[in-house]
């Protein structure tokens, strides 16, 4: 049977996504089978992930997101933005604040200022064990991990998705490239790891580049941007209120330093194109 699909393509600093809305986890299972293929850049439409939009017991709506190599990721920062922008675009729902249940928990956003869109991330997990990692007790801060024959200090954030934050002098495409998806895939991390690294620029800036777990490198990573600046901060290397430079254009990232306290993320969401596919 062939089912014809429709859809809007939506980028938040270029971190791309397919995006549409169903009425049950059952009616995605045959269009999770075509993730790969849907989010092919030559033959495909294109995109780092997948986002379905679903109904929810627990808040306005509930966000799954499949990674380009099919893999289900439990949250992603620029997603949400996005989920944000379709839900008002479609007229799903006329509030200004609108929840959505993920799982990493319930994510709420909200319209800024400028077509901006400011989310509250949750609080950053740094206990070792629920990032997780190996590591079974304390926090993992700049921690010497062995990657074949280089070593690399890591500070170790979840934002509901594992982080191995790296900060670095100079940010090279070796470093992103060939040892980001060594990092990634590194046993110290049984559900592998998204991997940023970080050049810190001033007090308030920040320049990064991030692997992302399931996807590789892409323009930008909203949860890494905000565990990047949580690293910053408990490292002492930043303040509290930081502007992310990403290769896809900034992120504002707003944390008190306090594990009790949640991440704020803001920044823009735009719609690429809407269409239809047939599967």
């Amino acid at each position: 049977m062939i089912n014809k699909l429709n859809f809007i393509k939506i980028e938040g600093l270029g971190n791309d996504f397919i995006v549409m809305h169903r009425s049950s986890n059952e009616s995605i299972q045959p269009i999770i089978k075509q993730c790969v293929k849907l989010c092919d850049r030559k033959r495909g439409i294109g995109a780092d992930g997948l986002i379905f939009i679903l109904p929810s017991k627990k808040a306005d709506f509930k966000m799954r997101i499949f990674n380009s190599d099919g893999s289900e990721a439990e949250m992603c920062g620029n997603g949400i933005r996005c989920c944000k922008l379709y839900v008002q675009s479609m007229h799903l729902s006329k509030k200004q604040s609108v929840n959505f249940e993920t799982k990493a928990g319930i994510i709420s956003t909200a319209s800024a200022k400028k077509d901006l869109i400011r989310v509250n991330m949750g609080n950053p997990i740094l206990e070792s064990s629920k990032i997780p990692t190996l590591k079974k007790s304390c926090q993992v801060i700049m921690h010497n991990l062995q990657v074949d024959c280089k070593m690399f200090k890591i500070t170790a954030v979840s934002m509901g998705n594992p982080h191995a934050v790296v900060f670095a002098d100079e940010i090279t495409d070796e470093l992103v490239s060939f040892w980001g998806p060594k990092i990634e895939k590194h046993p110290f991390f049984p559900r592998k790891t998204n991997v940023e690294f970080i050049k810190v620029l001033s007090n308030n800036e920040i320049q990064m580049r991030v692997w992302e777990r399931g996807c590789g490198e892409t323009l930008s990573c909203g949860t890494g941007a905000c565990a990047s600046v949580v690293a910053g901060i408990i490292n002492n290397l930043h303040g509290n209120k930081v502007k992310v430079h990403l290769p896809g254009g900034d992120l504002l990232i707003e944390w008190d330093g306090k594990e009790t306290s949640p991440v704020y993320m803001t920044g823009p969401a735009k719609i690429v194109f809407k269409g239809s596919v047939e599967i």
